[in-house]
């Protein structure tokens, strides 16, 4: 089953990824992390995120656009990355998120992919 490991991580966290005295050990975890997903052969794809502040947010009200600078909600840890992987068992997603660095010093959210909808399906269909 595919499940999605987000990654998330607290404002100072952002801020190791670029400093010269953090951004060593802070890619040195996670290329070890992500070099171990990857050779688990689980890995569909993934991609790490630019931090909150180049974040947009969309909504429509009354058919119109509304676009907000940053991230929809204010909260202590933002969406760092994520992982599409395919696992045999929520077990399994459950420890590789465990394995993750975030899973240190903020959280990884586990969550089981919907599967395709089928064509035609839908109100158009």
């Amino acid at each position: 089953m595919d499940y999605v490991l987000m990654f998330y991580e607290p404002a100072e966290a952002f801020g190791e990824r670029t400093s010269p005295e953090t951004a060593g050990p802070y890619w040195g975890a996670w290329s070890a992390y992500v070099q171990a997903l990857q050779a688990s052969g689980l890995v569909k794809g993934g991609a790490g995120l630019q931090p909150p502040r180049a974040a947009a947010t969309v909504r429509l009200q009354d058919g119109r656009r509304h676009v907000q600078d940053g991230p929809f909600a204010e909260t202590k840890e933002q969406l760092g990355g994520f992982f599409l992987i395919d696992a045999p068992s929520l077990d399994v997603a459950l420890e590789w998120a465990a394995r993750s660095p975030a899973a240190s010093y903020g959280c990884v959210e586990v969550r089981p992919v919907m599967p395709p909808m089928p064509a035609g399906a839908g109100p158009a269909g």
